[in-house]
């Protein structure tokens, strides 16, 4: 009795370690940013939807997220085996066997839209369903490897998730949530830039085309300024439209204006040289930068 306890016991830490890994091909800190920017479209939207509704809708957005990045890991593993920042994701360190990987992520990708489909409305699952064959099809297996414009096009994966979350409750789209994606759409190159400079060295190794290999970091530079002062007018865009007011706007546009100075920072340095630190605070800032325009558009409709 007390082997058969013991054989019991270990199996479920076993098992416990298995989902554990399995849960680490979901990309979790991706998928917090899916479930708060999710979310944040969700309570913008005109009319209310029903407290249960709602964190269905949104758990079953984030697991198709999930979903998208387990298929990713799966196809670029042997690129993860290279890079320092990859390494230890569970298929390069044999935790879990690219099989296991494809059949999870396909396992959610089919769920997760089904079940929206079935709980929420059509257009949201369609959406769904989308952005988890785009991020895996145009943005892991044809642009990643091909163009240093992955990230920019790529980027349009990552900016669907607030616009499903008003699906979720008006089931309709309209211009209003196409400022969530246009926000999140035009982010995205300077804050992914800003990382690949100081982790070029990772990028080389894995042969991806990142914009400091290809076109060099002068070049790398430029980009993360000129994409960092286009987030004006996208900030402003919401405001012109009668979306947002005053007390999203000044605020906004002061975190912007700051991130736009640390962009010009890095870019009048040395000429071909970068500074690591400034790299590494406009990654960090990005990230920041993201999180509090969306909790300013919670304020705003609040107050």
């Amino acid at each position: 009795m007390i082997k058969s306890r013991t054989k019991n016991r270990n199996f479920s830490q076993e098992d416990a370690f298995n989902l554990s890994e399995l849960f680490k091909l979901m990309k979790p800190r991706v998928m917090s940013l899916v479930i708060f920017t999710c979310a944040v479209g969700l309570l913008m939207a005109p009319n209310i939807i029903p407290t249960k509704e709602a964190i269905i809708g949104i758990v079953l957005v984030s697991i198709g997220a999930g979903a998208a990045g387990a298929l990713n890991m799966w196809y670029e593993s042997d690129l993860d085996a290279l890079m320092t920042r990859t390494c230890l994701r569970p298929i390069p360190t044999g935790k879990v066997n690219k099989n296991q990987a494809l059949v999870f992520g396909i396992f959610l990708s089919v769920f997760s839209v089904i079940a929206l489909d079935y709980y929420s409305n059509r257009i949201s699952a369609c959406l769904l369903l989308f952005t988890i064959l785009f991020y895996v099809f145009i943005y892991t297996i044809w642009l990643k490897r091909k163009t240093p414009q992955n990230i920019v096009i790529g980027g349009a994966a990552g900016a669907l998730p607030p616009v499903i979350g008003w699906t979720i409750a008006t089931d309709s789209l309209s211009f209003e949530p196409l400022t969530f994606f246009l926000i999140i759409f035009f982010w995205t190159p300077s804050h992914f830039w800003a990382l690949s400079l100081y982790k070029s060295s990772d990028y080389k190794k894995a042969k991806i085309p990142m914009l400091p290999l290809t076109n060099g970091i002068e070049s790398t530079k430029l980009n993360i300024f000129v994409y960092s002062i286009t987030m004006l007018p996208v900030i402003i865009l919401p405001y012109v439209i009668g979306f947002v007011g005053l007390i999203f706007l000044i605020p906004s546009l002061i975190l912007t204006i700051y991130y736009n100075y640390l962009c010009f920072e890095l870019y009048k340095f040395k000429k071909n040289k970068f500074d690591a630190k400034k790299a590494r605070s406009i990654f960090g800032y990005s990230i920041l930068y993201l999180f509090l325009i969306f909790v300013l558009f919670l304020i705003d409709k609040i107050l």
